[in-house]
């Protein structure tokens, strides 16, 4: 069985609305062109009423941030009986939660930078010391914010005040992580296994919200695989921009996996991490609900692998509809 009515749910009330418009109007272009009866949905608020004058067989969530990426417009939709893609609430809560996200990261024995929590309550000296223990430089982030949004890389102490007054303006939590200088990686899952690798290359330093959606210099670099096991045993011509060994290819796509795996994860998800100059890999996040515009990185590691925008926006469907007949079967059979 297939289905062949989608809604797609996109704009939503969150920070993310307009990147959540592009990707909401790419993914309903690319499933009318695989046959499917497309609709869309602006979301303005957290109740969806015209879900419910909307002909679907499954919500296909665009959403980005609050309300989307959460396990909010998820809950949502389950109260309504309504098939959606991706992961499911406690996933989704877990991913959004960037505190939560690490915690899970160490309890399985995943590396990830150091990091402490701070709370805009704290004491400016008490969050000093929470930081100075770190060391220098560190990475403010807001924990429940996507898209970079808010975060700063401090160097100087003095600076700390100006970057946490940035990151609080999305919560009254922020996570401190130690700074990793080194490559940054991507790698997208799909139906429970890792894509191409991509590497991003920014022109700044680091990949922030205009280097994403703004900053034409921004590289994307699909990275192959090469035997040599080492930059010295190469003399450092091989392993630029865009090779790794092909061990260190594996670990980074099997380190991605695991992440997708310990959050809970559904269907897909987009897992980012770094390659320090050691040769380490250290995880940073996990996307439920990447950017789904032609150009976001998922579609990109799709691509890589042989799957078109239009294929991959149908798979996404497929599994979401299998997984609800599995749990409707389950439910029957209890």
């Amino acid at each position: 069985m297939k289905p062949k009515n989608v809604v797609v749910l996109m704009g939503g009330v969150s920070s993310e609305r307009e990147i959540s418009l592009r990707s909401g109007n790419a993914v309903a272009k690319a499933l009318a062109d695989a046959g499917f009866t497309v609709s869309c949905i602006d979301v303005k608020d957290e109740k969806i009423d015209e879900l419910n004058q909307r002909e679907k067989e499954v919500a296909f969530i665009a959403l980005h941030g609050y309300f989307g990426e959460d396990g909010g417009v998820q809950q949502l939709l389950e109260l309504k009986g309504i098939p959606y893609t991706g992961s499911g609430i406690n996933a989704s809560k877990l991913a959004m939660d960037k505190l939560a996200t690490k915690n899970c990261f160490v309890e399985a024995g995943l590396k990830t930078p150091d990091y402490v929590a701070v709370t805009e309550f704290q004491e400016e000296d008490e969050m000093q010391h929470e930081i100075m223990r770190l060391g220098l430089p560190v990475v403010l982030k807001p924990i429940r914010n996507g898209s970079s949004i808010g975060i700063s890389i401090i160097k100087d102490i003095r600076n700390l005040q100006i970057g946490m007054k940035k990151a609080f303006e999305f919560g009254y939590e922020v996570l401190v992580e130690k700074y990793i200088k080194g490559r940054e990686l991507t790698v997208g899952i799909l139906e429970d296994k890792a894509l191409p690798i991509i590497e991003v290359k920014p022109a700044v330093e680091f990949f922030n919200y205009d280097a994403k959606y703004k900053d034409n210099r921004t590289e994307y670099l699909i990275v192959e695989k090469t035997s040599v096991e080492s930059g010295r045993e190469a003399g450092n011509s091989r392993l630029k921009i865009g090779f790794l060994p092909f061990s260190l290819y594996a670990k980074a796509q099997e380190l991605a996996l695991c992440a997708h795996r310990v959050l809970g994860c559904r269907g897909f998800s987009r897992v980012d991490m770094l390659l320090d100059e050691k040769n380490e890999l250290y995880l940073l996040e996990v996307n439920t609900i990447p950017g789904f515009t032609e150009k976001s990185l998922l579609p990109k590691a799709a691509k890589a692998a042989g799957i078109s925008f239009s294929a991959l926006c149908e798979k996404i469907v497929d599994l979401a509809f299998q997984s609800a007949l599995v749990s409707v079967n389950e439910t029957i059979q209890n």
